[in-house]
């Protein structure tokens, strides 16, 4: 028969145990929750390790459902007035042409499929998506028709400035989820990852608001 200070050691043990066991089960949610934060980061963050083309403007890139040629960047300033803050934006121009062979549906380009990579570690900035025929912002591509020539902007600081910029396009990818898991076995356009980088070098323009 086990003596009560047996029995107290053996109870202490036990949550030593147990406490040692949460840690370590805390330690490794933590090291899967940082592995799908850098798998999320689409693999273009940081230029060292890129699994992804770094191209050089003009490129085109084929991405999923568009192709799209990219020919220049400018920064846009907008000076300080007496009732305004001085602002900038990047505006990105590009052709976009829907190639999407699968459904044949009409789409537009949406703001997180073209991201701004500022690098140093700062997030990715989304575009505010297409703006096609004479800046019509969310114009709709349609499938089997030539190119449309598109711009896209992104909201920078007022001192923003750099000789050049890099853009991230992301693809989408024509498939079905897993049947064997309940779910809906058929195919669509879903799960956008990197597809590419386009380094652009920008020039300034000066918006005063009596030129366009």
């Amino acid at each position: 028969m086990e003596s009560l200070d047996e029995v107290i050691d053996a109870m202490i043990a036990d949550r030593v145990i147990h406490r040692h066991r949460r840690v370590w089960l805390l330690v490794i949610a933590l090291l899967i929750a940082a592995i799908l934060v850098i798998l999320a980061a689409g693999g273009w963050k940081e230029k060292k390790g890129r699994t992804v083309p770094t191209l050089e403007a003009p490129a085109t890139v084929t991405a999923g459902r568009f192709e799209y040629t990219f020919t220049k960047a400018e920064i846009v300033r907008k000076p300080k007035t007496k009732y305004s803050k001085a602002e900038a934006s990047l505006k990105v121009y590009f052709t976009a042409k829907n190639i999407d062979s699968e459904e044949q549906k009409s789409d537009s380009v949406q703001g997180n499929m073209i991201r701004f990579v500022p690098g140093g570690g700062a997030d990715l900035i989304e575009s505010n998506g297409d703006s096609c025929k004479s800046d019509h912002l969310g114009w709709v591509l349609v499938y089997g028709l030539p190119p449309e020539e598109c711009s896209t902007k992104f909201d920078v600081g007022p001192n923003f400035t750099a000789d050049v910029v890099e853009i991230g396009v992301l693809q989408e990818h024509y498939e079905s989820d897993n049947a064997a898991l309940g779910l809906v076995d058929k195919p669509y356009w879903q799960s956008p990852d990197a597809a590419a980088v386009v380094r652009l070098k920008p020039t300034v323009v000066i918006d005063d608001g009596k030129s366009k």
